[in-house]
């Protein structure tokens, strides 16, 4: 420790800014270089006089002593900050601890633990108040009790969607697309079964492997495990798959798919995903049109589908959701918005195929509206390929 600690002050109350100042110059060991009214007169002050501790008001103008602290530590990096403040939350002792202060102190403690606590820092040892400790603990042992706690339920998600990605419990089931006025089936459309725990539907595994960045590896598993199947489909009928745009992007999609016939593959990106980037989607949708591959637009009319999002993406299917096509006999409104998208799908010379059919009254509405082709539960269920 220096002889003579040399200590900056920082304070919007002039009292108080003066009782630290004859407070420390009280002191033998301790020299004043500075006191500063708000946040930027103390980073200056600092950065004139590299004072070796700053004792700094959390709640002054400026910033307070967040602003102060960073500014003061990245222009004076051997000053040793101190926090004064007549508050003692917890928030605020962990901000400035988390800025870099050695201690915090609230005001009205003891001339003493003051002058104790600028010594300790001009050694570079912490002190905080009794009067916060207590707080402060109980805060980091609930934050690290949380910590804990998420990165069990990360190991524990990881683990359930590793096992499905190595072929645990996974399975496929392929659902008929018809053409509704001849009623035959002109594709089949692949969709992921989980038999493992929890039971709960195949979209919340697809978003939990999302949430720890194992969604690619879980659709580009489902896509590997249906293209085989492709074989055992009637050569004028397609297979489509369901992926997210970041799968879509991927390079990795591409080399699943290189061994496979593309012009007879649909790929569905969902609208559930807000996309980010349209300049690197676009350009990957391009090469699997390139290759003959067809591309369609799933749940439009739910989620963040819009008419901006299918002009970027020029589709060649738009597939109306189900909140569109269930009770369409019943509901005006849902009539009128399918009769838009179908209206702009043929001016736009693309295919509309509607999801979700259940009842007859459904199939002859979406019919008399124009829709050609749909699928859902009233036409067939989802199951093997034979």
């Amino acid at each position: 420790m220096p002889e003579t600690i040399r200590v900056l002050i920082a304070d919007d109350e002039a009292e108080i800014r003066a009782a630290l100042a004859d407070l420390i110059a009280s002191e033998d060991s301790l020299e004043l270089v500075g006191a500063a009214r708000d946040a930027g007169e103390a980073v200056e002050l600092a950065w004139a006089n590299r004072p070796d501790v700053a004792l700094l008001d959390v709640r002054m103008p400026g910033g307070g002593g967040l602003r102060a602290a960073r500014g003061i530590l990245r222009r004076s990096p051997e000053t040793r900050v101190l926090a004064l403040s007549a508050h003692q939350d917890r928030a605020t002792v962990l901000q400035m601890l988390g800025a870099g202060a050695i201690g915090y102190l609230v005001k009205g403690v003891a001339a003493e633990e003051i002058v104790v606590a600028i010594e300790r820092a001009g050694r570079g040892q912490t002190s905080v108040s009794s009067e916060v400790m207590a707080g402060v603990v109980r805060e980091l042992t609930t934050r690290l009790r949380r910590e804990k706690v998420g990165a069990s339920q990360v190991r524990e998600k990881t683990a359930r969607i590793r096992r499905a990605i190595e072929g645990a419990g996974l399975s496929l089931v392929y659902q008929p697309i018809f053409d509704l006025g001849r009623r035959t089936v002109v594709g089949h459309e692949a969709l992921a079964r989980f038999a493992l725990p929890p039971d709960r539907p195949p979209d919340d595994w697809f978003a939990e492997a999302g949430e720890i960045a194992l969604k690619l590896d879980l659709e580009l598993v489902a896509i590997r495990m249906a293209l085989p199947d492709l074989v055992r489909i009637p050569d004028d009928a397609y297979l489509s798959l369901n992926v997210s745009h970041r799968t879509a992007m991927s390079a990795e999609l591409i080399e699943a798919i290189d061994a496979t016939p593309v012009d007879r593959l649909v790929v569905e990106i969902t609208e559930h995903e807000q996309v980010e980037d349209y300049d690197a989607l676009i350009p990957a949708l391009d090469r699997l049109r390139s290759r003959g591959g067809r591309i369609a637009i799933d749940d439009a009319g739910a989620g963040f589908a819009s008419l901006r999002h299918t002009l970027r993406l020029s589709p060649d299917i738009i597939k109306l959701d189900i909140s569109l096509t269930h009770r369409i006999d019943q509901q005006r409104g849902q009539r009128a918005l399918a009769a838009a998208l179908i209206s702009f799908a043929e001016a736009m010379g693309m295919q509309i195929v509607a999801e979700g059919i259940e009842t007859e009254a459904e199939l002859d509405t979406l019919l008399g509206l124009g829709v050609r082709y749909g699928q859902g539960f009233f036409l067939a269920r989802p199951a093997p390929i034979p």
